[in-house]
């Protein structure tokens, strides 16, 4: 049973910064790929960051996101338990003020060139907001 668990979500200045974490358990590290996306009122889900937990495939971020958000993993992976990856945001805008969710997809048998963050993403956590002002 795959759970995943947002948490970090915040309200912050423009400029400021924050760091979202994504608690999951379920599924073999190894064997997954996590995406953080956001969803802002009246607009569509938008792909923000997506990485390879296996670190075989690129780690992939949206144009609008690159060279403010890091996508990363807790150094401390296990294959039994909770692991948790981060998305750090700096230089937050306004236009980054949305409801925040991570998701994960078993993608180790997905071929190797494929953009992680293009995924139909399976398991999903309830979303932690972040408001920008």
């Amino acid at each position: 049973h795959v759970q995943l668990v947002e948490s970090g979500g915040g309200s912050v200045q423009a400029g400021g910064s924050l760091t979202l974490s994504c608690t999951y358990s379920g599924y073999a590290y190894k064997e997954v790929c996590i995406g953080w996306f956001r969803r802002a009122p009246g607009k569509e889900r938008e792909g923000v960051a997506a990485m390879d937990m296996d670190s075989v495939r690129s780690t992939s971020y949206a144009d609008s996101v690159k060279g403010r958000f890091t996508i990363s993993k807790d150094p401390r992976s296990v294959d039994n338990g909770e692991n948790i990856v981060y998305l750090q945001m700096n230089n937050l805008k306004s236009e980054d003020t949305a409801m925040y969710y991570c998701a994960a997809e078993p993608c180790a048998l997905y071929e190797l060139e494929g953009d992680p963050l293009r995924y139909a993403y399976t398991y999903w956590g309830q979303g932690t907001q972040v408001t920008v002002s």
